[in-house]
């Protein structure tokens, strides 16, 4: 799996600014990203915190394609070249985009004693 990963920074103007930057970002933007070859999901979510420090990110998009070959070809496509205009249009200057690869070796296997759930009669599910 070949994840595009795109962090958006608050824009200026406070709250009403943040406001019109999403409301046009999942009314404009998103459907263009959305009629992207070989796009399989789309994952918006809100930053609300920072642990440890503080940060000006205020939302993070995941696009998921099959490999490295599909994003590209997606990225080449008529709706993604449509969409990077809008990005610029609605928010010059705010986004990081990153390419990420699934790394399956850096993660441990569960230990099963810990991956069991019980239900409240004390059976395993």
């Amino acid at each position: 799996m070949t994840t595009l990963l795109a962090l958006y920074r608050r824009p200026d103007g406070g709250d009403e600014a943040l406001a019109t930057f999403e409301r046009r970002y999942a009314h404009e933007h998103l459907p263009l990203v959305a009629a992207t070859p070989g796009l399989r999901a789309i994952r918006a979510q809100r930053v609300v915190d920072a642990l440890g420090g503080e940060t000006d990110l205020v939302l993070v998009t995941a696009m998921e394609f099959d490999d490295r070959a599909a994003l590209d070809e997606g990225l080449r496509s008529d709706a993604m070249r449509a969409a990077g205009r809008n990005l610029r249009e609605i928010a010059p200057g705010l986004a990081t985009l990153l390419v990420l690869e699934d790394a399956p070796e850096l993660v441990p296997e569960p230990d099963a004693a810990v991956d069991t759930v019980r239900d409240r009669s004390g059976g395993s599910v």
